[in-house]
């Protein structure tokens, strides 16, 4: 049946991995290395609101003719009391009006973070900008970055701690950043000629019942009109009933049902 199939497929497909060119722990060669090690023969490197890791991971696949780099990249968007977080597949990396707006989300995330450090050293949890960047490694810098600063210096015991007490939304450490809606950054993608789908849904199900959240099944049809092709059915941690109820979903809104580990 479907299921085994996908299972099985799984073992050689991840359509979300992430480098150290955002917050991932691995650069692209060694998460390449990775990869061929664990089996897989499709991946997709797919680094938030970056695609500078790109170049160096598909020059490492040539070392490994069994493999198949999609190149893709993860970008944030907002709705409403939540975040969507929307991939795209086949992006061209070398497209210069991507690029342009690529750069001012780095920016805008280096400025975010700054304000972020501020606000916990007013905290009294004192942690530096230049360790946060040490530990970017010059990728696009994000809160983890700021929660593993969090963690060296003690301050909480886990980076999951640092985001439910001070990071998260509601934290009081809390910048916001650069507004992208998802249907902004759908067309982007289409623009550009990639490929529109929606990361781990449920991670925004877990909210919709906030006011002024639109449900899930809503939320996507809403993104399918604006041109999204396919959404992450198979994720990490995802439940057997979680999966069963996104690829019905998906089969019902005629997506591709796609699956990454989102690993870093």
């Amino acid at each position: 049946n479907w299921t085994r199939r996908i299972v099985r497929a799984m073992f050689e497909v991840d359509l979300h991995l992430h480098t150290t060119y955002s917050d991932g722990t691995l650069d692209p060669a060694e998460l390449v290395d990775l990869c061929v090690s664990r089996g897989l023969s499709v991946i997709a490197i797919s680094d938030h609101d970056s695609t500078e890791g790109l170049p160096e991971a598909l020059a490492a696949a040539r070392s490994h003719p069994h493999l198949t780099v999609i190149p893709a990249i993860e970008l944030s968007t907002d709705i409403p009391g939540a975040e969507i977080h929307i991939l795209g597949y086949y992006v061209d990396y070398e497209d210069q009006a991507l690029q342009k707006v690529l750069r001012e989300f780095r920016q805008g995330r280096e400025e975010r973070g700054q304000r972020m450090v501020e606000k916990l050293n007013a905290l009294g949890l004192n942690i530096s900008w230049d360790r946060v960047r040490e530990i970017s490694d010059g990728g696009a810098i994000g809160r983890p970055h700021i929660a593993q600063a969090l963690v060296e210096a003690g301050h909480v015991e886990f980076p999951k701690e640092a985001f439910d007490r001070y990071l998260g939304r509601n934290g009081p450490a809390y910048v916001g950043r650069n507004k992208l809606t998802p249907l902004d950054a759908i067309n982007l993608l289409i623009g550009n000629g990639a490929l529109p789908v929606m990361a781990h849904p449920t991670y925004s199900e877990t909210k919709s019942d906030r006011s002024g959240v639109p449900t899930l099944r809503q939320t996507i049809t809403d993104l399918k009109r604006g041109g999204l092709v396919g959404m992450e059915v198979f994720y990490g941690d995802y439940t057997a009933d979680q999966v069963s109820y996104l690829h019905g979903i998906a089969t019902e809104l005629d997506l591709v049902p796609c699956g990454g580990s989102d690993y870093h």
